[in-house]
């Protein structure tokens, strides 16, 4: 009985992912040149689908 919750721990341990990895993940992804364009699009969108807005007739 101890091998077995000793084998769920250490596989609970081995299967959670720290905060520090989901931290450098993002930073990893934060600094890819696609997704900063991509975060910029989304800011920029609402003010330029305003500016568009009077370019039609």
């Amino acid at each position: 009985m101890r091998a077995i919750l000793f084998g769920a721990l250490l596989g609970l341990l081995l299967l959670t992912v720290s905060p520090a990895a989901l931290g450098a993940a993002a930073l990893a992804l934060a600094t890819q040149p696609v997704a900063i364009a991509f975060g910029a699009g989304l800011v920029v969108r609402p003010a330029l689908a305003r500016r568009m807005r009077g370019w039609t007739a």
